[in-house]
C-alpha cells in the first residue's frame, strides 16, 4: 500500500488568526502557489520549506505534516 504526506496546514492557519495563504508564503519565502500546492497535497515540500512552515506555528513538524498509508 503507498504512502502519502498529508498536512494540518489549512487547520493550522485558520487557528492562528485566520493567515492567508500569501501571509504564509511571505513568512517562508516560497509563492502563494506553492502554499496550496502543498496544502492540497500535490506537492511535497522540501525538508527546509517543512521546517519553516512549522516554525511559523511554533509547532513540531510532525504536528504540520504526516507520513501514512493512503
Amino acid at each position: 500500500m503507498a504512502k502519502v504526506i498529508t498536512n494540518q496546514i489549512r487547520r493550522l492557519r485558520f487557528e492562528h488568526n485566520e493567515m492567508t495563504q500569501q501571509a504564509l508564503a511571505d513568512a517562508i519565502n516560497v509563492s502563494r502557489q506553492t502554499v496550496v500546492a502543498i496544502e492540497k497535497g500535490k506537492y511535497s515540500p522540501s525538508l527546509e520549506v517543512a521546517f519553516k512552515i512549522a516554525d511559523v506555528f511554533s509547532k513540531p513538524i510532525g504536528e504540520v505534516f504526516e507520513y501514512k498509508q493512503a
